[in-house]
């Protein structure tokens, strides 16, 4: 399927690896060019150079350092301005007990997954409406549905940002912007196998390969999700066909949400 998207420019947020990686690479496979943002330097180039061996025609940008931070934006928004997609993406927070975080540990999370996503978008949403045309896509998390416990952190966040594009995305939509979510159930990423897994494995005395097998098996779909299959489904909801979703939250969990809606 052509998503009549090629040569429009994306930002992707934090796409060194993981899912934010799997988007850019489905947008460059869309003849998009894509401006990649990450902290870790060298596997961001590593990406990149990957990118630009698989899809010569399209052009991409590096952009080292932390999108979290104003100067991270900045440096994003300088290398390109008028971003046609912009797919906000930010590593959660760390799990734990809501006892112990302090008020830094809130708006340190808050910063990271409500108000980078809200300053990107203030920063880009209005050219692309003069423009008649934007997708952003946020990759916020199943939690947003089904809030977990020791990720109380992130919940707060995430559903922050969620209550605020539920509003927002019925003011672009006039203007053939769109603004949608993503949210990753279990995905075979390193994100997977981090502290939350480590802490489950060491408790239960059995090692983290053993343990995500198990949790695998239990899913309705019998494994997680591949990256490439989330990055897929972002290029879609940037497509130009797709201008009729908006203020969706779509959820990408292999059926493990046991809800009807």
């Amino acid at each position: 399927m052509d998503l009549g998207i090629k040569g429009r420019r994306a930002i992707v947020c934090a796409s060194s690896k993981g899912l934010g990686r799997a988007c850019a690479m489905a947008l460059a496979a869309e003849g998009v060019d894509v401006t990649l943002t990450a902290r870790g330097a060298e596997a961001l180039a590593k990406t990149a150079a990957e990118i630009r061996k698989l899809y010569p025609g399209v052009t991409v940008t590096e952009v080292s350092g932390d999108i979290t931070t104003p100067a991270g934006r900045e440096a994003a928004l300088k290398a390109c301005p008028d971003p046609d997609i912009l797919v906000n993406n930010a590593g959660g927070p760390p799990p734990g007990d809501f006892r112990n975080w302090t008020r830094d540990d809130w708006i340190k999370a808050l910063d990271a997954n409500m108000l980078t996503p809200i300053e990107l978008i203030k920063a880009t949403v209005d050219g692309m409406m003069a423009r008649k045309f934007g997708r952003i896509v946020n990759i916020t998390s199943a939690a947003v549905k089904a809030p977990i416990e020791v990720l109380g952190l992130s919940n707060g966040a995430r559903a922050g940002l969620t209550g605020f594009v539920a509003g927002v995305a019925r003011k672009t939509v006039i203007n053939n912007v769109t603004i949608n979510a993503l949210l990753p159930g279990p995905f075979n990423t390193d994100r997977l196998r981090g502290a939350v897994a480590k802490a489950e494995a060491e408790k239960r005395g059995v090692s983290i390969d053993a343990m995500l097998a198990e949790r695998a098996k239990l899913n309705p779909a019998g494994r997680f999700g591949e990256p490439e299959e989330f990055g897929l489904a972002c290029a879609f909801l940037c497509g130009a066909k797709a201008g009729f979703i908006t203020g969706q939250n779509i959820l990408l969990d292999g059926g493990a949400f046991p809800g009807t809606l």
